[in-house]
């Protein structure tokens, strides 16, 4: 009770348990928030006024099992809300004084049973309780007119709990309006015989709690009576023999008693052979919960039999350990069949002569069949225990342990429209095991994980709920043209497909709550879908318990983040606008610092400041003997074209002689000797020169007298190595201009890099430091030369 009282509690702390505390009196330091106050076995003789001043938000109060004896008339002014008291078992006396009801006009429910009241005379404070749905009551005598006081309030349920010697006055609850009313009998039973009469003729329901004994008196009233005006009668915790049971069921058959209900019972002497069953009735249902057998040998085919034949629409024996049940012995008028929660195996209906096991076929008028929480575990098997209940529409067979290996033909009835399969052990394989013409299926709390596309279509299909199963994602709606609703709550989905959903074209609900989405790229068109539906909740598809419970799994850093707190911008999901976003920039950039380094000549500044910092390094790194400079006069030898004589003498030798530059400079017009040959003075100057400069142009590779200078510069390269040769581009000389007798021009010109000579004049400073980087060397000192006198 507690449990459910925690659940509607509106504060912390609201739930005051002070049971069997041995307490005398009510604390006085009970907290404001109590709503529900549990004051039960304890000692507490009187209430005051004051005891409830600081609990202003009771709604319920258990003060049962105590010794009450006085009640102070303003004991609940303080407590407006009280909507349940309970103030049974204790020694109150008198039930026409309870002044203190005058302040508790919102009372629910009110329990006064088990005490002292001699008389059931309600005081006049019982007509302020207009809001009251159910009292409990109980005296010694009932008279006529001791409920004058609540006539005027429309209760739900009355509940008389009977004493041990009571004293009833026929016609005494002629003036109780209520819907159901309650005898509890005593332990010491004489079967109230006016009281039960009186309940059959005033009351649409009523219910006989604790009955031991006088079930032949109240079959004999049963029978005896033309007018009844109850239609549900029920039985309540009783203990009964198998031959009075049946014989009051027989009776109640035979009047105008609508629904009977018998819960909480104990059977004993059950038959060895069959019962006789009346064969006609106005009765529609019969329903047995929790009964109990108390013998261990007995028939139970007889009992089964006894009652699939009663002739009622609705049958239900629930949470009872039955393992079998039989077939009509002729055709049934039954409409429903309810056997939740008990026993019964695969061999339901069915019975086996000889070596063969036959069907059920008497009952072709069953529209609902529900086998909830069983021991059935082959639906293929319960495919043929039902397959000549040709009316069946309904079948629920949740909480079973049934599977299917996709065998096996199944060979369901042709008019199931509603089939439940939840909480069992399906796979894959139930699509093939399933009734044509279903329209809402229950397959959750199951071990599905993807529908196969190979199904047989469910052309009336509209619901279908897997909530809880193991599905990866989207299921195709290749078998279910028509489905509206589904359910796939609490599986294994981390993006779904929302692209799969074209296929359900009817599609109007959807919920994939509770699901270990993974929030990336491939979550975005479902995170969209989410969006839409709520924007336009009346039009597409409705996305169910958005977007409270659409969370994140992954990545951990929004882990637990919902679904519409995220942003996954499109561009870092789409390779082509990513590329786009990523290359157009440093596209344009490149572009430009191109551009811009071909208008500023970038280019050639960097190849001249690398050939002059190459330069300098090898002039850093080489290590020339001084033995190796004996004869060398001149940093450098400089070949070139008659033709290109002004640009030497105006612009080189300028430049790399004297104070700009500082080399001595050794070239024919200055240092060849006269008198010897031109060949003799090309190999003097070379081998006198620590490097060789060749001026190249067109002009130059006409010359013969620079091709022999080219020729003795090549040998001396292997003496002094690469570097000893420094090719300057006058102008631009391609290759094919090039004879084929300077292959060792060719040479150097692929595998060296030589300096151009710019048009520019703002880029000739930085020629000439490259050149002349390239040209510098430790030189031992000139020898001194004799002047003649």
């Amino acid at each position: 009770m507690f449990l459910g009282l925690q659940r509607s509690s509106s504060f912390p702390h609201s739930i005051v348990d002070l049971s069997s505390k041995n307490l005398s009196f009510v604390p006085r330091d009970l907290p404001q928030t109590a709503e529900f106050l549990d004051l039960s076995c304890n000692h507490i003789q009187q209430l005051n006024r004051g005891d409830f001043k600081n609990t202003s938000l009771l709604r319920f109060l258990n003060i049962s099992w105590n010794s009450l004896e006085d009640i102070d008339p303003e004991t609940f002014l303080d407590t407006p809300l009280l909507e349940d008291l309970d103030l049974s078992h204790n020694r109150l006396r008198n039930l026409s004084d309870q002044r203190y009801l005058r302040h508790t006009e919102n009372l629910l429910v009110l329990n006064l049973a088990f005490n002292k009241f001699v008389t059931m005379t309600l005081g006049s404070e019982f007509s302020s309780l207009v809001k009251l749905e159910r009292l409990v009551l109980g005296a010694q005598n009932i008279s006529t007119g001791d409920f004058k006081n609540i006539a005027e309030v429309k209760l739900h349920t009355l509940t008389l709990a009977l004493e041990n010697e009571l004293s009833y006055t026929a016609g005494s609850l002629n003036e109780v309006h209520a819907q159901r009313l309650q005898i509890a009998f005593p332990s010491y039973q004489i079967f109230p015989h006016f009281v039960v009469a009186d309940a059959l003729s005033l009351f649409v329901e009523v219910e006989l709690m604790n009955l031991t004994d006088g079930y032949k008196n109240l079959s004999e009233q049963l029978s005896e009576r033309v007018e009844i005006l109850t239609s549900h009668l029920y039985l309540t915790n009783i203990s009964i023999d198998w031959k009075d049971l049946t014989h009051y069921i027989n009776v109640v058959l035979r009047t105008s008693i609508s629904h009977v209900t018998i819960c909480d019972v104990a059977i004993y002497h059950l038959p060895l052979k069959d019962t006789a069953v009346t064969q006609t009735s106005e009765m529609k249902s019969f329903t047995s919960r929790r009964a109990v057998v108390k013998d261990f040998i007995f028939s139970q085919e007889a009992v089964y039999n006894f009652f699939i034949n009663l002739p009622v629409e609705s049958l239900a024996i629930v949470e009872t350990s039955m393992i079998h049940m039989t077939c009509p012995k002729s055709p049934s008028l039954l409409l429903q069949l309810d056997f939740s929660y008990c026993a019964l195996a695969d061999s339901i209906f069915s019975r086996v002569e000889g070596q063969e096991r036959l069907e059920c076929e008497n009952l072709g008028n069953v529209r609902k069949l529900i086998l909830v929480g069983n021991n059935l575990q082959s639906l293929q098997v319960l495919s043929k225990r039902v397959q000549y209940m040709k009316s069946l529409q309904h079948l629920d067979l949740s909480l079973n342990s049934l599977v299917y290996d996709g065998v096996g033909e199944c060979v369901w009835p042709p008019n199931i429209t509603n089939m439940t399969l939840s909480s069992n052990s399906l796979t894959d394989s139930v699509f093939k095991c399933l009734p044509k013409e279903t329209e809402t299926l229950d397959l959750q709390n199951n071990q599905i994980s993807v529908i196969p596309l190979s199904i047989s279509k469910l052309e009336n299909l509209s619901s279908l709920n897997l909530n809880a199963n193991r599905l990866r994602d989207l299921p195709v709606c290749k078998g279910f043209p028509i489905l509206s609703e589904l359910l796939l709550k609490s599986n294994s989905l981390h993006a779904p497909s929302v692209n799969k959903l074209d296929t359900c074209p009817k599609l109007r609900t959807l919920d994939v709550s509770y699901n270990p989405f993974t929030c990336t790229c491939a979550l975005r068109s479902f995170i969209s879908l989410g969006m839409k539906s709520e924007r336009d909740s009346h039009t597409g598809i409705q996305l169910l318990s958005w977007p409270l419970d659409y969370y994140c799994s992954y990545p951990e850093a929004v882990r637990d983040s919902t679904l519409r707190d995220i942003s996954i911008p499109e561009v870092s999901c789409n390779v082509g606008l990513l590329a786009a976003a990523i290359l157009s920039p440093a596209v344009i950039l490149i572009v430009a610092v191109v551009t811009l380094c071909h208008r500023l000549d970038v280019p050639w500044y960097m190849g001249m400041i690398w050939q002059w910092t190459r330069a300098k390094h090898r002039a850093r790194m080489s290590q020339v003997r001084p033995e190796d400079l004996v004869g060398v006069e001149f940093h450098a030898f400089v070949s070139y074209s008659q033709h290109d004589a002004d640009w030497v003498s105006n612009s080189l030798l300028p430049n790399l002689e004297g104070p700009a530059g500082g080399l001595r400079i050794c070239h024919h017009e200055k240092d060849f000797v006269p008198g010897k040959t031109i060949i003799e003075n090309i190999v003097t100057c070379v081998e006198k020169s620590r490097r060789s400069v060749f001026v190249l142009s067109a002009h130059f590779v006409k010359s013969d007298w620079c091709h022999y200078e080219l020729y003795f510069a090549s040998h001396q390269r292997l003496a002094w190595g690469s570097d000893s040769v420094v090719l300057v581009l006058l102008e631009p000389l391609p290759q094919y201009l090039i004879p084929s007798k300077y292959y060792q021009l060719k040479s150097m010109m692929d595998r060296h890099t030589y300096l151009e000579w710019p048009q520019d004049r703002a880029k000739h400073r930085l020629f000439w430091a490259n050149l002349r980087a390239a040209l510098q060397s430790d030189m031992l000192k000139p020898p001194v030369t004799e002047v003649e006198e």
